[in-house]
């Protein structure tokens, strides 16, 4: 017995083509209709409470509750999931929310901790101190190092954490500006000079990624100058190179500095007074002024470690340039203290 549409007269056929077309297909018992907006939102309402009941779990003050958007508290929660991972709550950390207000504010600098990934785990209130920043509005900027440092020296300070890594207990030092709030800027002319000394330490054994953090000591340094900043002469002093860094002169000043006579220097090599961990970086910024077009043409400056003559370690801020007709280098070092 054939059966006939009742809109075409015509036979009904399996793929039902006489039907009225629709942009959706029909529902049935097991796929019913959902209005997309409405699962949207009920998706954000899920989340949105989600994320206020992680917020008040957070050890923080009210007043900073209030200002965190959600991404931000996101990078809180997961600062905290990082710190209790290395930091189980039966353990109490070295470095950590033990230390009372009262004793982070007598100390000249501040304390970090990071992953073996160069990610937040611990940043001692008193930052706030240094950086004008607190430890929640660090945050803002990223949940990295690398997201708080200068962006120039993140291949040099990349470099320096794998080399703290492969050999664990090995002390490694950088100078980098770090980020700061904008009524620092204002105040002292730019972002703050931070000298990051810390090691990678087993928290727990066996060891592993999982269980070692680097512990470091952040203290500030004067300002770096800016390029074209004369700075205080007092401060600084000259030498002169030949193209593979020997001395050929130096200012007198140099002996206030380094110790050094300015006989002692000519004929050495500049190579030869460097921290060994700051060679690669010497050398980057020794090839670039080589890559310089003409004489005078600026190559950068870079953070560096100087043998004095009494055998402890000067940090200087060194810009270097081709000059005499590009057959010579001449280096401006300002020493940081």
């Amino acid at each position: 017995m054939t059966i006939f549409c009742s809109h075409c007269h015509r036979p009904l056929q399996a793929e039902m083509s006489c039907l009225p077309r629709r942009g959706k297909q029909a529902p049935s018992a097991s796929k019913p209709f959902r209005s997309t907006k409405s699962a949207s939102k009920a998706r954000r309402d899920q989340i949105n409470a989600e994320l206020q009941a992680l917020r008040s779990l957070l050890p923080i003050s009210a007043r900073e509750k209030e200002r965190l958007s959600y991404l931000h508290t996101m990078a809180l929660v997961c600062l905290r999931l990082r710190g209790a991972q290395l930091f189980p709550p039966d353990s109490a950390p070295p470095a950590g929310p033990a230390l009372g207000a009262e004793l982070l504010s007598l100390l000249p600098g501040f304390l970090l901790v990071l992953s073996v990934n160069g990610k937040l785990v611990y940043i001692s209130e008193n930052v706030a101190q240094v950086l004008g920043l607190s430890m929640v509005e660090l945050l803002a900027q990223g949940d990295t190092v690398f997201d708080i440092l200068d962006g120039r020296v993140c291949e040099d300070v990349r470099r320096k954490l794998l080399l703290a890594q492969e050999e664990p207990g090995r002390e490694v030092t950088f100078v980098s500006e770090m980020r700061t709030s904008k009524a620092f800027r204002l105040q002292h002319g730019g972002n703050r000079a931070v000298a990051v000394h810390g090691r990678f330490t087993a928290l727990r054994w066996p060891a592993s990624p999982s269980t070692t953090a680097f512990l470091a000591f952040c203290t500030p340094v004067v300002r770096l100058p800016a390029d074209g900043d004369a700075g205080s002469q007092d401060d600084l002093f000259h030498s002169m190179h030949v193209l593979d860094m020997t001395f050929t002169d130096v200012t007198e000043s140099v002996t206030y500095h380094l110790g050094y006579r300015r006989e002692e220097l000519i004929g050495q090599s500049w190579y030869s007074l460097l921290h060994p961990e700051d060679a690669d970086l010497a050398a980057a910024q020794h090839k670039a002024v080589g890559e310089s077009l003409g004489a005078g043409a600026a190559a950068g400056t870079a953070v560096l470690r100087v043998l004095r003559r009494d055998r402890t370690w000067a940090w200087l801020h060194v810009s270097a340039r081709r000059d005499g007709g590009g057959h010579a280098i001449t280096c401006t070092s300002h020493c940081l203290r």
